[in-house]
Order: C-alpha cells, then structure tokens, then sequence
C-alpha cells in the first residue's frame, strides 16, 4: 500500500510539474465563468448543483487523461516490472486524486455565487453529485489515455464523443444504458434529485465501474 501511495504521490508531482494540470484547470475556470456569471437565486441551489457536476465530466475525463499519459511509456514500464497490478492502481489513485482538487474548486465556486445558505442537506448532495462526476470522468478519461488509445487525436474524438454519448442516451431516457448526466439535471429542476438520489447513486456508478475494468483489462496487454 505504501508503495502504491508513493507512486500516487510521483505521478501527481510529476503531473503538476509538467504543467499539463493548468490546461483542465483553464477549462474548468471558463466554465464556472459561465455557468456562474450571475448569483443562484434561493431555491435553485439543487439545479446548479446538479448543472455543475453534469457539464464537469468532460472537463474531470481531460484531466485524468492528462494525468494518466504525463508518465513516459518506457517509466511507466519500469513502474509495472517493479510494482505489477499495484501500478494501475497507483495510477487511477493519483487521477482520481487531481480530479477531487478540481471537483472541491467548483463546489467552492458554487457555493461563492449562492444567495442564500444552502441547508446540509443541499450541500451533501452537491459534494455527492461532484463525486459521482469524478468517477465517470475518472472512467472516461482512463479508456482515452494514450495506453489505450495511442493517437492524440482518436483519443481526443473518442472521449468528446463519449461525453455527448452519455448526454445524448440520458436525454433519452435510458438512464442504465449510460451514466445519466441529464437525469441529475433533469431531477434537479423538477425537484426529484433527493428522493431519487440512492437509484441515481447505482445508475451513476455501474458503467465507471465496468469501465473501469474494461480498462484494467485493456492495460494488461496495453502497458
């Protein structure tokens, strides 16, 4: 374990160094620009919430590719001679890390631009929606990192069309066909996220989690 949180460490100093974070970073700030140009309005705390974590995705998948290819094909190599599984792990522990810094810097922005306090209540639910956030992006951006995805530009088609893709079935209703970004938002704005949170919870974390493992799978031929 020791070893793995080491690594974790050494790939997120290295990411940092590298200075790759800034460009996620840069989108993330263009995007709390927009959505919070103007104060929320009392009551609206849920919508917003809701808004934030849904348009992060794409934002939380960059960023954990950006970590995830920061590492030399040839280090990285080294890395699973000497650590095995533990390096995968060592890996998604360190991108999932840089991508709660980023979730935590738009809940805070979030809760700047309210009117009102919002309730405990609120905020748990806007620090869940945020988490389930990081992990589909997590996911995505794991399967377009370049161990799977060697070309910069497929990996970049495939994680914007993955994004849309999970808009585009979400909208459509089929929320266990995909994670339903829409339908947090949709719930949201109909006053329905709350009580519906715990099927929503499962929804959110089924294709992060078969992503994930299609992706340890994938590493185990794709070092």
């Amino acid at each position: 374990m020791i070893s793995v949180l080491a690594l974790a460490r050494f790939r997120v100093a290295g990411y940092v160094a590298s200075h790759r974070a800034l460009q996620p970073l840069i989108g993330l700030l263009a995007l709390l620009a927009v959505l919070y140009a103007g104060p929320i309005p009392a009551g609206q705390e849920i919508g917003a919430t809701a808004d934030s974590a849904a348009m992060l995705v794409p934002v939380l998948a960059w960023a954990a590719r950006g970590l995830l290819d920061t590492e030399p094909d040839e280090q990285r190599s080294v890395a699973l001679s000497a650590l095995g599984p533990r390096e995968l792990v060592g890996g998604l522990l360190a991108a999932f890390a840089s991508l709660l810094a980023l979730a935590a810097i738009a809940e805070a922005a979030l809760l700047f631009r309210l009117a009102a306090s919002p309730t405990l209540a609120v905020l748990l639910t806007g620090v869940w929606l945020h988490l389930l956030s990081a992990t589909a992006g997590l996911a995505l951006g794991a399967l377009t990192s370049r161990p799977i995805l060697p070309s910069p530009a497929v990996s970049t088609i495939a994680l914007i069309l993955g994004y849309l893709s999970m808009l585009v079935i979400s909208l459509a209703g089929a929320r266990w066909l995909t994670v339903p970004v829409m339908g947090w938002m949709r719930d949201a704005h109909h006053g329905e996220l709350q009580a519906n949170l715990p099927l929503l919870t499962v929804q959110s974390l089924l294709w992060p989690a078969v992503g994930l493992a299609a992706y340890t799978r994938l590493r185990r031929t794709r070092p």
